[in-house]
């Protein structure tokens, strides 16, 4: 079974996303790392690989964060994106900690 987000907190003073998983891992991923991570096909293309894209406007912020269903979450960036649909899954597989081994993934997206 695929771990489910229960909570998403925005930490402004820090500049980043807190998520907690009902498997009891937590992480938290900065708002400019998310937004280069952006999963929608304007930023993704339609080839199934996976870019870190760099938005022209450092840093960004999340400006609000939505549940998308029982499946994702859907951010707005004050650069004015906000069509990326995060699925809990890509979330997990991005995830910067070093538990998870994306810390190398975090020095592509910055």
């Amino acid at each position: 079974m695929n771990p489910v987000l229960i909570e998403a907190r925005r930490l402004p003073a820090e500049g980043r996303l807190r998520l907690t998983w009902n498997d009891g891992h937590a992480a938290e991923y900065s708002y400019s790392y998310l937004r280069g991570w952006c999963p929608c096909a304007g930023c993704q293309g339609h080839t199934g690989q996976k870019i870190v894209y760099h938005p022209p406007l450092q840093p960004v912020t999340a400006e609000s964060v939505k549940p998308v269903g029982n499946y994702a979450i859907s951010l707005a960036f004050s650069d004015g994106h906000g069509t990326g649909i995060y699925r809990y899954e890509f979330l997990r597989e991005i995830c910067p900690c070093d538990a998870c081994g994306g810390s190398s993934l975090a020095d592509v997206a910055t």
